[in-house]
């Protein structure tokens, strides 16, 4: 299942393999995560295990705590709906302040989207879906508006594992989806574009 990696970079390359299998569903909530059977596994020492672990914990997609291994946090339906009661307010302050103008990076963000082959591993569709969400926040250029959007953004990666269940064989469909927001937000006008992204939460998230 898994292949011992190359000593090069070892806690980065560790910490990737481990985030995608942690985005992608593989291991699954609650699933403990040794370091001494992931140090067997993928051929690494304890000690270069423990710093990769330690990434995916200040990241918010791995839980430890005092004498037990780390684990994937279950995120809840009530948890994810209680996550868009925090996001709707924060994408509405972006819809207002980015309507009527395009913004390059989410453009970006959605061509790398687009340009992934279909077989991609869905954790490199949750790092472009992100980086869309968060190049738009952080357009708006205001600081405690991004810290506040940041604050949730491992329980947004780990909802977005969720959501690989509706989209993972319609890739197309997630993005004509985000092209639409898009639009949406740069044509304008407010109110528009936060009917739009207000219609797009609710859609997306209302799948899982």
């Amino acid at each position: 299942m898994s292949t011992p990696l190359r000593p090069v970079s070892t806690v980065a390359a560790l910490a990737d393999a481990l985030r995608a299998r942690v985005l992608s569903g593989e291991i699954p909530p609650g699933t403990p995560l040794p370091e001494q059977e992931l140090s067997a596994a993928y051929g690494v020492a304890r000690p270069t295990v423990r710093e990769a672990l330690a990434v995916l914990v200040h990241e918010g997609l791995l839980r430890r705590e005092r004498n037990r291994s780390a684990y994937v946090p279950e995120i809840t339906t009530e948890d994810l709906a209680d996550l868009m009661y925090v996001r709707r307010p924060l994408e509405e302050l972006m819809a207002t302040a980015l309507a009527g103008r395009r913004t390059p990076a989410a453009e970006d963000a959605l061509a790398r989207m687009a340009a992934l082959p279909h077989d991609a591993p869905w954790a490199r569709v949750v790092a472009e879906h992100m980086a869309l969400h968060e190049a738009l926040i952080t357009a708006v250029g205001s600081p405690r508006l991004e810290r506040l959007y940041g604050a949730l953004a491992a329980e947004t990666r780990l909802g977005l594992v969720r959501l690989r269940r509706v989209y993972q064989d319609e890739r197309d469909v997630l993005v004509a989806e985000h092209r639409e927001l898009l639009d949406a937000i740069a044509e304008g006008p407010a109110e528009a574009a936060r009917a739009a992204v207000l219609a797009h939460l609710n859609h997306s998230w209302g799948e899982v």
